[in-house]
C-alpha cells in the first residue's frame, strides 16, 4: 500500500470548532443519563485540566467511559444520534470539509487522530469522509462497554505510538511518504506535531500558538 502523502487531522477544536467528548459529557447531563450536579462538574474540571496540559488520562476515561458501561448499546446508538444531530451537525463547517476534501483529491492517506473515544468520534469521522480513524478504544466485553481502556489511549505520546502502529499494520512508516502533516489545536499534541514534516497549528491555544511563533510553524484559523 502506498500514499503520496499522509494527512492526520485532531478533530476537537480543530476540525470542529467544538470540543466533542465534552459536549458529549453536557448532553448526558442534560438529557438525565448521569447525575446532573456531579458530573457536571467533573467534566469542567477535567476539561480545564486538559486545557491546562495537565489532564491525568487515566482518571479522566474511567469519568467519560462510565456512563458507557452503564447502559445498553441500542440506548446508547439512540442517545449518539439525538447528540449528532443536535449538536455536531449544526458545527460542521464547510471551510473544515474543504480542508479534508483538498487532501483526499490528492491521494494522501487520511486519519483523524483524536484522544475523544471511539464511540463518540467514528460518526463524527464519517462525516467528513476520513478514511481511518485513531481514537481511545473503549474496551467491551460481549455487547456492552465495560467502562475500561482497550491498549493505549490516544493521547500525547501515545497518538504518535498509536500512528505507527498503525501505519505498521499498513506495510508503511513515516518514511513510505514525501511530506507528512498532522493539524491541530492543542500543545498536548506536540508529540505527533514534533514527529511530522509539517505541522500546523489550526485554531492553536495559546500555548500552542505561542510554540508556533518559536518553531516557525504555520498557522490556521478555519474557523475565525
Amino acid at each position: 500500500m502506498a500514499a503520496r502523502n499522509l494527512a492526520l487531522f485532531d478533530l476537537d477544536h480543530t476540525l470542529l470548532p467544538i470540543d466533542s467528548d465534552h459536549e458529549w459529557g453536557r448532553f448526558l447531563t442534560r438529557i438525565g443519563s448521569v447525575d446532573a450536579e456531579e458530573y457536571a462538574r467533573k467534566n469542567e474540571q477535567f476539561y480545564q485540566e486538559y486545557k491546562d496540559g495537565k489532564l491525568e488520562i487515566h482518571g479522566f476515561l474511567r469519568f467519560a467511559l462510565a456512563p458507557l458501561a452503564a447502559y445498553p448499546r441500542e440506548q446508547l446508538a439512540a442517545w449518539h444520534k439525538q447528540f449528532m444531530d443536535e449538536i455536531i451537525l449544526p458545527e460542521i463547517k464547510p471551510q473544515a470539509r474543504d480542508l479534508v476534501e483538498r487532501h483526499r483529491k490528492a491521494g494522501d492517506l487520511t486519519a483523524v487522530v483524536t484522544a475523544t473515544n471511539s464511540f463518540v468520534t467514528g460518526p463524527i469521522a464519517a462525516l467528513f469522509g476520513v478514511e481511518h480513524l485513531l481514537a481511545t478504544e473503549p474496551a467491551t466485553d460481549g455487547a456492552r462497554f465495560t467502562g475500561e481502556v482497550e491498549g493505549l489511549p490516544n493521547f500525547r505520546e501515545g497518538k504518535v505510538t498509536r500512528c505507527e502502529d498503525w501505519l505498521h499494520s499498513l506495510g508503511l512508516d513515516w518514511g513510505s511518504f514525501g511530506a507528512s502533516h498532522f493539524y491541530s489545536d492543542s500543545a498536548n499534541d506536540m508529540p505527533l506535531l514534533e514527529k511530522v514534516t509539517h505541522p500546523v497549528a489550526t485554531n492553536p491555544d495559546e500555548r500552542l500558538r505561542s510554540l508556533s511563533q518559536v518553531r516557525g510553524w504555520p498557522v490556521l484559523e478555519l474557523f475565525p
